[in-house]
């Protein structure tokens, strides 16, 4: 099948039979006494990780009709389509590169490691990648190595900060990071940054600034105020202070940063810290765990890759993803880390998953007939449980639940962790039982769903396993709604809108505005 004429999953054969299905009453407790296997059925291998999906409203013939539509969709297609690089970001005319990232350099990979046949032509698709990924390698190590550099500070936003911000904070619960101490700065709210700069000096500090046009607004402004900051502290050589992860080398060189580590336009924000833009990870982590986390990824790539649709982790979640959408009417998604290193996971996954789906249109740019984009929420656990679970439990709307579990704790608190992982477990199985209450306030209906991704430890191994199983459970999904995961042209229309409206703040001429607007600017400057 052509990946580029395939259907869109409300246009298969198999939809109307899987809107048939929704028709019927489907109760977890009877699906576990009819089948004491469900748990073998439904259990998913994709090491180092493992998938728990028996929790969900899924039996043996809604799966079998999933796994149709994944055919019928063409999705394994498209996934070889953007494996080989071929320019599937269309309204870019770009192709798809994070994933070469992670199998660009030679010497990282393992004598015995299998290279999949669509990544084999890793360097003509992306040339430049090894030789910029090991310029970077050997720039953390070597600042690793300097004892005069005590902190570093990530200046970006969106895809240059969160993932990386999400990555340091797993690796250092986990104690996998060492070296100097990594800060993020995101916000263009200036209480972030003057907050953190009042515990730097500059003569230690290296400042990254991480943009991949080195336009966005918010990254440029707190970029010139540390500037500015390290000038009126008496600091020398900002050229050895400042550095840029940026595809724009001339923009980066004109704001005083020399070494700038550059990298392709396939490389998405929300899918780059593979790329040189993990270059704070590489430097918290060394580059032996930066190796380790690209290996735990091309595990998973290999899976994706590999693996039959009906065995796929990242393809039966993409399905169980738009089941839910499309034929539970679910409008969201509660994500819950049971470990406090994974405590931005889910800010991290509203950016991967509601930026790329968050779409109206599919490819050829025909209006979608089905919904997209739930939204994507959650917190670790056990905090969620005392915030937002009573709503999960007795709430009107069904939430699909996915809870991440670590095995193994990095600390040596006695009594914590399996209680820890008590509690995750006992909560799964509240929303499935429920519980009949001699009161109607306290009946609980159950048969909701969830899932379980466990994890054997928070290794750099493991964690990059388990990004890139969310990032091709995402791909899988916006192939199977038909949408481009690789564009956010809603992004872009706020940053115009913002500029006007900046500029009429210093002006005051409010002419060009909506009433609204014009009013709440002159309450703003005190007319």
């Amino acid at each position: 099948m052509d990946w580029q004429t395939r259907p869109r999953c409300d246009q298969t054969a198999v939809w109307p039979l899987l809107c048939a299905h929704t028709e019927r009453a489907f109760n977890l407790r009877c699906a576990f006494e009819q089948d004491a296997a469900r748990l073998e059925h439904f259990g998913f291998d994709a090491p180092p990780l493992w998938a728990d999906l028996s929790k969900n409203l899924i039996d043996a013939g809604v799966q079998r009709l999933l796994n149709q539509l994944a055919h019928e969709c063409g999705v394994p297609a498209h996934r070889d389509a953007m494996l080989r690089g071929e320019r599937i970001n269309a309204s870019e005319q770009r192709a798809v590169t994070h994933v070469h990232w992670r199998w660009a350099s030679k010497s990282g990979l393992a004598p015995d490691e299998q290279v999949p046949d669509m990544l084999k032509n890793v360097s003509g698709v992306v040339p430049e990648a090894a030789a910029a990924q090991s310029d970077m390698l050997a720039f953390a190590e070597s600042l690793r190595a300097n004892d005069a550099i005590t902190d570093v500070v990530n200046i970006g936003i969106g895809g240059s900060d969160l993932g990386p911000r999400m990555a340091v904070q797993a690796l250092r619960a986990s104690g996998h990071a060492s070296g100097p101490r990594v800060h993020f700065v995101a916000n263009m709210d200036g209480h972030e940054l003057a907050e953190l700069l009042p515990r730097l000096r500059p003569t230690s500090t290296l400042f990254i600034v991480a943009s991949k046009s080195f336009g966005t607004a918010e990254t440029l402004r707190n970029a010139q105020s540390a500037r500015d900051w390290f000038a009126a502290q008496g600091g020398v050589d900002t050229a050895r202070h400042f550095v840029a992860v940026s595809a724009n080398h001339a923009a980066a060189r004109a704001f005083g940063a020399e070494r700038c580590f550059g990298f392709d336009d396939g490389v998405g924000g929300r899918f780059s810290l593979w790329s040189t833009l993990g270059l704070s990870i590489a430097i918290a982590a060394g580059r032996t765990g930066f190796q380790a986390l690209l290996a735990g990824a091309r595990a998973m790539d290999r899976h994706f890759a590999t693996a039959p649709l009906p065995r796929n982790l990242p393809v039966q979640l993409a399905l169980l993803d738009l089941w839910y959408r499309n034929f539970h009417a679910c409008a969201s998604r509660c994500v819950t880390p049971y470990h406090h290193g994974l405590r931005s996971l889910p800010a991290y996954l509203q950016q991967l998953e509601m930026e790329s789906h968050g779409k109206r249109v599919d490819l050829g740019g025909r209006p979608l007939a089905a919904a997209s984009a739930p939204v994507t929420w959650g917190q670790a656990g056990t905090n969620g449980q005392h915030a937002f679970f009573q709503m999960l439990h007795q709430g009107s709307d069904m939430v699909p639940v996915e809870f991440v579990l670590v095995r193994w704790p990095a600390h040596n608190l006695p009594g914590h962790h399996d209680k820890l992982l008590a509690h995750a477990l006992a909560q799964a199985r509240a929303l499935m039982l429920g519980q009949a209450g001699d009161a109607p306030e306290r009946d609980l209906p159950g048969n909701r769903p969830s899932t379980m991704l466990l994890l054997p430890d928070l290794s750099p191994h493991s964690l990059g396993a388990l990004l890139a199983l969310y990032e091709h459970r995402t791909f899988a999904l916006g192939s199977l709604w038909g949408v481009n995961s690789f564009d956010q042209w809603g992004v872009e229309l706020g940053k115009r809108h913002a500029g006007e409206i900046e500029a009429a703040l210093h002006s005051g001429e409010t002419g060009a505005l909506d009433a609204s607007t014009a009013g709440l600017l002159g309450r703003l400057r005190g007319c």
